[in-house]
């Protein structure tokens, strides 16, 4: 990553785009390449988007989903005997590679396969495989999940739908006791399940046992809602129009009974007797335990993210290099010749960091999505390594699906009022991306429980502390025992020279993209961001205030160190992929650790208020940062269309017609 500080003038990169595209593709190019040849079949998804009613429209997007099932890209994760492709890791690559396409086929086919048949996997033991997989896999059998409640969204434990088992008859009882306790926005609801997945508070004789997953079925085969459910559509949404979301109310009477065989097993049961069983004791574990279970939602949500933001970037960076704005006033160049977008340092600077970010979070997706089929399919069977991999699925989620919006918007901005048609994809992208921030775990929930891990140090011991309950483990900790753990002293040691007062002229050599410069100052940011929460955890507890201010007072710390905690490890994937590839992969390498120094250097460019309040930088090093993001983004820029069209987004679903097509 070094280079010669005398090159005035480094030679433009040769980017072999096929081969860029297949380091990107990784271990499961076959799969991607599938799919991508599968969508422009599709293509006209996008345009029914605007022109068709919703109701028409919510046809159009199930067909495609049932289409999409015989092809079988649809069910990569389920296992073979039922259809599937047994590989998780290929769903996952499936289901990134679809969302270039219509985000409404997309999330249906998220709530079809990945939420619904996903729970019955997972949640599910051997009678409910042999009873659904195989009708969930071919699409005979569309389902929906029913978590969310028009009162509880986040906080699933105070669900308020109750499951009441009657030993008489062998059936739990489904009641919805409140309005509140009715389930809202569920995906495939208002039109099309016939049978949900519903999380109910488990009673058993007089006993309540925390929320548990059932079968429950909602219609008939023609289609009719049975007796007992009231069903109501949610109506028009900011976008995903195509996707017929839900509330779901379940008669508080008792009318709706399910056999006791519904219940999803693989964790807790109940006998025919009225019995109460679980390997699991601790009810506080054995929620977080199936919880954990459905991590690959998350991990799917994630990889969205990074696709839609590949398909924006490459309609502005396209665009950028065909649309001319006024005169270049160079001597040599054409008379009244514009200059083109992509020419302008600004325009550079708006794009080339968040297409560096945007390879950056790539990387760190598919180390998770590689920790998931680890996990999942049992190599690795650990209960540390799956807490790790719960916690990395809710930052990476948190981090992917903001920049997704972050970038979709600049790029947007970034076309002008060309950006602002319908038929350059950005109103659907800016429409249908908004609720990825919020759904599969609203984003600020998801980093405070990163936040609660770091804490805890991922410790088995404290995986059903709720946050009251962490704050009083941090109140009982010495400071310096957290501290010692965060290695504060090892990275002042490597930071010693960007102190104020050091070697001043240490930004004009190589140095500034040297990743293990990049790296102690984030691992340093993450460490005493962590540190600090602890502290002031300890401090209000100490002055006698209640523990649920205490937390509530540094939620914004919790925040900050979690999504700390996240960059650095978005910024070590994106590291350890340069430093993987071979010496001889020649300008391949180059690019790469040319786009990770602009993603690293933009990240701190981006917090330098902090870093120089903390010492670890001085006014002087933060403008040769900047000094250095510009000269990245020059460097980037002969190579900007090939980097972007590395993504292989099918021409047929960008859709843009004469605006970005051909070469500038």
């Amino acid at each position: 990553m070094a280079e010669d500080p005398t090159a005035t003038a480094p030679p433009e990169l040769s980017v072999d785009v096929a081969a860029l595209t297949a380091l990107l593709d990784g271990r499961y190019a076959d799969v991607r390449r599938s799919v991508r040849a599968l969508l422009p079949a599709y293509a006209s998804v996008l345009e029914d988007a605007e022109t068709m009613p919703r109701a028409e429209f919510r046809e159009r997007v199930k067909d495609v989903v049932l289409e999409m099932a015989g092809t079988g890209a649809a069910a990569m994760g389920f296992p073979k005997e039922y259809g599937g492709g047994g590989d998780i890791g290929a769903s996952i690559a499936a289901f990134e590679t679809l969302a270039y396409g219509d985000l409404s086929v997309l999330v249906k086919v998220g709530v079809q396969f990945g939420l619904f048949g996903g729970a019955i996997l997972q949640l599910g033991t051997q009678r409910h495989h042999d009873a659904y997989l195989a009708d969930v896999v071919s699409g005979r059998l569309l389902g929906c999940f029913a978590m969310t409640e028009t009162g509880h969204g986040s906080n699933v434990q105070a669900l308020g739908t109750v499951a009441t088992y009657d030993p008489a008859t062998g059936t739990f009882v489904i009641t919805t006791p409140t309005p509140e306790a009715g389930k809202d926005y569920i995906g495939n609801a208002a039109a099309h399940a016939r049978v949900a997945v519903v999380f109910a508070q488990l009673e058993v004789a007089g006993e309540r046992h925390g929320v548990h997953a059932l079968v429950v079925p909602l219609r008939d085969e023609s289609g009719a809602v049975l007796p007992g459910v009231r069903i109501e559509d949610d109506g028009a949404k900011m976008g995903l129009n195509g996707v017929d979301n839900g509330r779901i109310w379940f008669d508080p009477a008792g009318i709706v009974r399910v056999p006791r065989e519904n219940l999803l097993n693989r964790f807790a049961d109940v006998t025919e007797d009225g019995t109460y069983v679980s390997d699991i004791e601790s009810p506080g574990r054995r929620f977080f335990t199936m919880l954990g279970t459905l991590v690959q939602g998350r991990v799917s949500v994630g990889a969205a993210g990074v696709s839609t933001a590949k398909t924006a970037l490459t309609v502005a960076v396209r665009y950028g290099l065909r649309r001319r704005q006024f005169e270049t006033g160079a001597e040599d160049g054409p008379e009244g010749q514009e200059q083109l977008l992509l020419d302008y340092g600004l325009h550079q600077r708006r794009l080339f960091p968040r297409l560096a970010r945007t390879y950056a979070l790539h990387f760190a997706q598919e180390v998770l999505a590689g920790e998931l089929h680890d996990v999942f399919s049992g190599l690795r069977t650990d209960e540390e390594t799956r807490r790790l991999l719960e916690s990395r699925a809710a930052g990476t989620k948190a981090l992917t699906t903001w920049h997704a919006t972050d970038t979709i918007q600049e790029c947007r901005e970034a076309c002008g009022g060309a950006g602002y048609l319908a038929v350059n994809r950005f109103a659907a992208l800016k429409a249908d991306t908004d609720v990825f921030t919020t759904f599969e775990g609203d984003n600020h929930v998801l980093l405070q429980l990163v936040g609660k891990g770091l804490l805890t140090d991922y410790a088995s011991d404290f995986s059903d502390l709720d946050q009251l309950g962490m704050v009083r483990f941090v109140a009982g900790l010495a400071v310096e025992t957290v501290l010692e753990r965060t290695r504060v002293h090892r990275l002042l040691e490597q930071l010693r020279d960007v102190l104020p007062g050091g070697d001043d002229e240490w930004h004009t050599d190589s140095g500034l993209r040297d990743p293990n410069y990049h790296l102690a100052m984030y691992r340093f940011r993450e460490e005493h961001l962590i540190g600090g929460v602890a502290r002031r955890l300890k401090r209000g507890v100490d002055e006698g205030m209640n523990p649920g201010e205490v937390f509530s007072r540094v939620q914004d710390h919790v925040i900050a160190a979690a999504r700390a905690h996240v960059e650095r490890l978005v910024l070590e994937a994106n590291v350890s992929k340069v430093a993987s590839l071979p010496e001889d992969a020649g300008d391949l390498r180059l690019t790469l650790n040319l786009l990770c120094d602009l993603h690293a250097l933009s990240g701190i460019e981006a917090d330098r208020g902090w870093f120089i309040e903390h010492g670890r930088l001085n006014t002087q090093r933060s403008k040769a940062i900047t000094r250095e993001i510009g000269d990245l983004c020059r460097r980037v820029r002969p190579i900007a269309r090939e980097l972007v069209d590395a993504f292989a987004v099918p021409e047929e679903l960008l859709r843009a017609p004469a605006l970005i097509r051909g070469e500038a």
